[in-house]
């Protein structure tokens, strides 16, 4: 199975979204030796390469946005896409040694590019980033992010600071955010989100103190919603924001 991307798409059959079989691959110029592992087992059937950004689609297929391939490529592809594109993206951004700027080579046995100079090495980028609903009686906090390009309301996310723990990292975005403390934080689950090479982290938390203050350059708007209130468009089921605001809807309110 051969997953092969232009940046952030993914080419596929046009029609019915099949992956390209090598022969197709060669017919662009991604060859067995281009294309990279998906998985360190040498019986392992996957492979991953990026091509360049101006390269065209061959006739029958199409490079579409890997967000747009939720819910059309089962879980198990979806999971394995997005595990190819981080791979590759790792590959195109450290073809060369960030320290002395020699070609780096690919080490067999594990997933690094090494140095053959300095012997510096490069590991597939993986940033780690909290998600936290705020709890407040029967009402959970929801915010509007001023960089999304919907208007969908969603939980508070932000990523790991150097030196932080996750926990401190909730604590330290809720306030910068939205100017509340928060208690008793539990953690719900989390999510690789490879756009490009994120790991989501999911708490709740409960209101402790302090009124909403929103930082402006951050969020567009954020409120409680509690029973009564209508229900604002919310994250949607494939993120992991939108399994959290999901199980903790208030009284009253229920959610595709």
């Amino acid at each position: 199975m051969n997953f092969v991307f232009r940046r952030d798409e993914l080419l596929v059959e046009a029609v019915s979204s099949v992956l390209p079989d090598i022969s197709i691959c060669e017919r662009i110029g991604v060859s067995v030796t281009t294309l990279q592992p998906v998985w360190m087992l040498p019986e392992s059937p996957y492979r991953t390469a990026q091509v360049d950004p101006g390269l065209e689609a061959p006739e029958g297929y199409a490079f579409k946005k890997l967000r747009s391939l939720f819910g059309v490529l089962d879980d198990e592809r979806m999971a394995l896409a997005g595990r190819a594109y981080q791979i590759s993206e790792w590959a195109r951004t450290h073809r060369f040694c960030g320290v002395c700027g020699t070609p780096a080579q690919r080490v067999s046995t594990e997933f690094c590019l090494r140095c053959p100079s300095c012997g510096f090495s490069a590991y597939p980028r993986i940033s780690p980033a909290m998600m936290v609903l705020i709890r407040k009686g029967d009402s959970i906090l929801l915010a509007r992010h001023t960089t999304t390009a919907t208007a969908r309301y969603t939980a508070l996310a932000g990523f790991v600071e150097p030196g932080e723990s996750i926990e401190q990292t909730v604590h330290r975005e809720i306030y910068e955010e939205v100017g509340l403390k928060v208690g008793n934080l539990q953690y719900f689950g989390s999510q690789s989100w490879p756009f490009p090479h994120s790991l989501m982290v999911a708490f709740t938390a409960d209101y402790v103190s302090g009124d909403i203050r929103i930082q402006e350059d951050e969020i567009a708007d954020a409120r409680w919603f509690g029973p009564g209130d209508p229900m604002p468009d919310i994250a949607a089921r494939i993120s992991i924001a939108g399994w959290l605001i999901r199980a903790n809807l208030p009284m009253g309110w229920s959610a595709p």
